[in-house]
């Protein structure tokens, strides 16, 4: 069996933001018992992420590597239709994740105790994301 959903995330601008209950609420929609669920953004200045979910520093402190790593404004880039953030918003997509696989057990997502389900921001500005969720399985 397959099941499909997709829904909206409003993002304030970069951070991470959890999916953990909009993804939850699509797999008891699935009734699916056991499986895997496929979560994926539809776009290429945001992500996916499992992460720590107990404490918020852990994501502050990725953010603050990525801000080193990929600076707003590096002269390197030429692509800045969209501002000094564009280009590097694209860069962070692509060293992450735009899809998870979780596994499902007793038709839930299958997590670790300290994980969560995040879509990570990379523009500055806020931004409606849209996520699909696919649950496959029996």
């Amino acid at each position: 069996m397959v099941y499909q959903s997709s829904f909206e995330v409003v993002t304030r601008g970069r951070g991470s933001y959890s999916i953990r209950r909009e993804v939850d609420a699509r797999v008891g929609e699935a009734a699916i018992h056991t499986g895997i669920c496929l979560i994926f953004v539809h776009h290429t200045s945001a992500s996916l992420m499992l992460c720590e979910n107990a404490d918020p520093e852990v994501r502050a402190d990725l953010e603050r590597f990525m801000e080193r790593l990929v600076p707003d404004g590096d002269p390197l880039f030429r692509h800045v239709d969209e501002g000094p953030d564009d280009m590097p918003a694209h860069v962070r997509s692509i060293l992450t994740s735009s899809s998870l696989s979780v596994p499902l057990a007793q038709g839930r997502c299958d997590l670790g105790v300290w994980q969560g389900i995040y879509l990570w921001e990379h523009r500055r500005a806020g931004h409606r994301r849209r996520v699909t969720v696919t649950v496959c399985g029996e």
